[in-house]
């Protein structure tokens, strides 16, 4: 009886999957669903990101570090006399609008240029195309 090669019968059967491919798939799938369900907000966010960004912030006179203003902090923040308050921004991320239209319009294309150099190629060529052509 000969040894060794395939085996009939023998290997995985087609389409299983290891445990630890099908909690690969399913936790592809519940990132999926979470991404997709806060896929507006979070491209507007990277609208806002690739536009540019103002943000308002409160200094205290006392110690002088620069806080962030939070959305429902900003009423009261404003009411107060022992604060510095500015709006500083940010510049447009030239990252975030690459991405938004690499992902919109699609990447473009990059060409890549090769230059082979083989000593004695040319001729070689040469020499087969003529007796190909019979000469």
């Amino acid at each position: 009886m000969p040894r060794g090669g395939a085996r009939p019968g023998a290997g995985r059967k087609k389409g299983y999957k290891e445990k630890g491919t099908l909690a690969k798939e399913e936790a592809r799938e519940l990132l999926r669903t979470l991404v997709k369900a806060s896929l507006q907000p979070m491209t507007e966010a990277q609208i806002k990101n690739a536009t540019g960004i103002s943000y308002l912030v409160y200094r205290d006179k006392k110690g002088g570090k620069f806080t962030k203003v939070k959305a429902d902090e900003a009423e009261s923040i404003l009411e107060r006399d022992d604060v510095l308050v500015e709006v500083w921004e940010e510049r447009p991320s030239v990252q975030a609008f690459t991405d938004l239209l690499n992902r919109t319009l699609d990447k473009p294309v990059e060409t890549l240029q090769a230059s082979v150099t083989v000593s004695g190629l040319g001729e070689r060529l040469v020499a087969a195309r003529k007796r190909a052509n019979g000469n």
